[in-house]
């Protein structure tokens, strides 16, 4: 993905009641982890999976390499579930 971004259907949006962040779809709602949450909050459509992977190694002290694995598998997983846009 080159610049990847939130569908238009799709938002984040902090659950009180589950006291943790989810993603919300039309008859959809995804409760995040951790790290579903830390990549989607910097979907912006115009950085890269590489700034992005990046950004995330630096700010939690961890090698670019496996970090940049796991932004890019749970991108591609709600790619398929038509939530994120490339």
């Amino acid at each position: 993905m080159s610049a990847p971004r939130l569908s238009p259907h799709a938002r984040l949006h902090y659950d009180r009641r589950r006291e943790s962040w989810v993603l919300l779809a039309p008859e959809r709602v995804l409760v995040l982890d951790d790290v579903a949450y830390a990549i989607l909050r910097r979907l912006d459509g115009q950085h890269d999976v590489a700034r992005l992977a990046a950004a995330l190694a630096e700010e939690y002290d961890a090698p670019a390499s496996a970090i940049a694995e796991d932004v890019r598998e749970v991108l591609e997983d709600l790619r398929r579930k038509g939530l994120v846009q490339p």
